[in-house]
C-alpha cells in the first residue's frame, strides 16, 4: 500500500467516525458505534468500512447495522466535504465482530483458569 494510500485510509476512519458520532442525527442507531478498519481501493474509487457495534441487544444492534446501510449516502457527501480527494470514495459499511469474539475468548480462558483454581 502507498503512503497515500495510508493517509487517506487513516484520515476515512477518523472522519467517518467523527460524522457517525457527531453530524448523523439516525435515531436508529444506537449503541457505542466503532470504526475499525477501512481498506481503500489502490486509486480511492472504494473503501471498505470495518466497523463494530456495542450493545447488549441483539435487535439494536441489527438496527444500528441497517441505518448505518442506509445513510451510506448522507456519510459519502460529509466525506466528500471535509476530505479533498479528486473522486469520493464509495463506500461500503461490513460489520466486524473480531472484538465480540475476542471478549468471549478471554472470557472463556477465564472461566477456565477459574475452574482450575
Amino acid at each position: 500500500m502507498s503512503l497515500r494510500n495510508e493517509r487517506v485510509r487513516k484520515t476515512l476512519m477518523k472522519e467517518i467516525a467523527d460524522i457517525i458520532s457527531k453530524d448523523l442525527r439516525d435515531p436508529r442507531i444506537s449503541g457505542i458505534v466503532s470504526i475499525t478498519d477501512v481498506e481503500v481501493s489502490h486509486d480511492n474509487s472504494f473503501a471498505k468500512v470495518y466497523f463494530s457495534v456495542f450493545t447488549t441487544d441483539e435487535e439494536t444492534k441489527q438496527k444500528t447495522i441497517e441505518a448505518l446501510e442506509a445513510d451510506v449516502p448522507k456519510i459519502r457527501y460529509e466525506v466528500g466535504k471535509r476530505i479533498r480527494l479528486r473522486l469520493t470514495p464509495e463506500l461500503r459499511f461490513i460489520p466486524d465482530d473480531s472484538i465480540e469474539r475476542g471478549t468471549k475468548v478471554m472470557d472463556l480462558i477465564e472461566k477456565l483458569s477459574n475452574k482450575e483454581d
